[in-house]
C-alpha cells in the first residue's frame, strides 16, 4: 500500500484507510513513492537502527546483572522514532517519550552521555535526580523525559504556539504511545494545537500495547489518527515499521507546520517486540502467537533486506559494523562504570538563582553531618 491517506476515517470498521507505506515487506519498494534519499543518508539509517538494538541488548544485559536500576527501549519499533528524526532539522524541537533513545544519537548527543544517564553519575547531565532513560538537552534542542505519560505533549504544543507567536520557522514533534492517547494531556493539547494552528506533529507510536493494557480495551475508536478530525487538524496513519514511509510522512507534516498549515497527528502503526521495560514481563499478559509475527516484521531485518537489494549492503559489512558497535558500546559503558556519584550537595542546585536561606541551612546541616561521618542525621 502507498500514496497520500484520506483525511475522512469512517469508523465502526468501515473504510479504514490501510498505512501508508513505500517499502514493502519483502524489501521492495513502491518506486512512485521512493523519497529518493542519498546512500549516505540511507547507510547512517540503517547504522542508527543497527546501534539502536546493540544499545538495548547491552542496557537490558546491564539492569539484569544490577549494574543499573532500570532500561526502556524500542525493541521492533526502531523505524518509527529514527525516520521522524532525520527528517526534520536540526533548528526543530523534540519532546520525547521515555522510549525514544535512539534520537539522542542523531542529533549529536554521544553515546557516553547516555550511558552516564543510565547510571546516574556525576557526569549525568540531569544529575542522577531522574530514571535511567529519562534525558534531556536544551543544545540539542530535545525536552525533558518525564515518567508521568502525556506531560509532554502540551508542552511540545505550547512550545509550538510561542515560535509561530515569533514568527519563526521551528516545528516541534513530540512523542507519545497509544495509551498516552486516553490521557487527558493528548486531548487538551490537540485541541489547543487545532484552534491556533500550532506547528506541531503529534507522533504517536502505536505499539499495541499500553504496558499490558491492549489497543482495543483503551479506545474505542477504530484508528488513533481519526481522533484528528475532532481537533481540525491532519491525521495519517503510517507503517512505523517502515522508516521511508515514516521519513517521508514527518517531512510532509513538518512542511506543512512549517508553511502555516498546523498539526498533524500521525499513528505510526508498529509493536513492541520486547517488554514494556526492565520492570516487566509480557508474557504474563499476551501469547508468543500473537509476537511471531511482528517479529517477522522486524524493520531491522525489513530495512537490511531493502539495503541489500539496493546493492549498498552485504553481510560482511554488517557483520564489521556490528563490531564496530559493539566494541563502542563497551567502551563507554566501561568509561560511565568509572564515573563517581554526583556530590550530595547537587541536590540543593538548578532550582533557585539564589538559594533561599532555608536551604543554605539544610545544606551547611548536611556538610556538617557528612563531616562529623554521620550523614543524613539531623543536627
Amino acid at each position: 500500500m502507498g500514496g497520500q491517506l484520506p483525511q475522512i476515517y469512517e469508523v465502526h470498521g468501515q473504510d479504514i484507510p490501510e498505512p501508508f507505506t513505500i517499502l514493502r515487506q519483502d524489501g521492495s519498494i513502491d518506486e512512485a513513492l521512493d523519497p529518493k534519499l542519498s546512500d549516505d543518508v540511507l547507510v547512517d539509517m540503517y547504522r542508527h537502527m543497527l546501534q539502536a538494538r546493540i544499545i538495548e541488548d547491552r542496557a537490558t544485559a546491564l539492569q539484569r546483572q544490577g549494574r543499573i536500576g532500570f532500561h526502556i527501549g524500542p525493541p521492533g519499533e526502531e523505524a518509527s522514532v529514527i525516520g521522524p528524526v532525520m527528517a526534520l532539522e536540526a533548528t526543530d524541537w523534540i519532546f520525547p517519550s521515555y522510549r525514544e533513545f535512539p534520537m539522542l544519537f542523531i542529533r549529536g548527543v554521544s553515546m557516553r552521555t547516555y550511558f552516564n544517564n543510565l547510571y546516574g553519575n556525576s557526569e549525568d547531565p540531569v544529575k542522577g535526580r531522574q530514571m535511567p532513560d529519562h534525558w534531556t538537552s536544551r543544545a540539542h534542542r530535545i525536552g525533558s523525559v518525564s515518567s508521568p505519560v502525556g506531560t509532554q505533549i502540551p508542552q511540545a504544543v505550547g512550545m509550538a504556539w510561542a515560535a509561530k507567536l515569533r514568527g519563526s520557522k521551528e516545528v516541534v514533534m513530540v512523542y507519545f504511545g497509544d495509551g498516552t492517547s486516553s490521557q487527558g494531556d493528548f486531548h487538551v493539547a490537540a485541541n489547543f494545537a487545532g484552534v491556533y494552528d500550532a506547528p506541531v506533529i503529534l507522533m504517536c507510536r502505536n505499539n499495541q500495547w499500553a504496558i499490558s493494557t491492549r489497543i482495543d480495551k483503551q479506545t474505542a475508536s477504530e484508528t488513533i489518527a481519526q481522533k484528528a478530525i475532532a481537533y481540525g487538524i491532519e491525521g495519517e496513519r503510517v507503517d512505523g515499521n517502515d522508516p521511508l514511509a515514516m521519513y517521508v510522512a514527518t517531512q510532509r507534516a513538518a512542511e506543512r507546520a512549517r508553511n502555516g498549515g498546523g498539526a498533524t497527528l500521525i499513528e505510526a502503526l508498529t509493536y513492541r517486540l520486547g517488554a514494556h521495560s526492565t520492570s516487566d514481563d509480557p508474557r504474563s499478559y499476551r501469547t508468543e502467537d500473537e509476537v511471531a509475527p511482528w517479529q517477522a516484521r522486524d524493520p531491522l531485518l525489513r530495512f537490511r533486506t531493502y539495503m541489500k537489494n539496493k546493492g549498498l549492503w552485504d553481510d560482511a559489512r554488517d557483520a564489521a559494523l556490528e563490531k564496530q558497535l559493539d566494541a563502542e558500546v563497551k567502551a563507554v559503558v566501561a568509561e560511565a562504570e568509572k564515573v563517581s556519584l554526583p556530590p550530595i550537595e547537587t541536590m540543593f542546585e538548578d532550582v533557585y538563582a539564589k538559594p533561599p536561606w532555608h536551604l543554605q541551612e539544610q545544606l551547611e546541616d548536611l556538610r556538617e553531618s557528612i563531616a562529623a561521618g554521620h550523614p543524613g542525621e539531623k543536627h
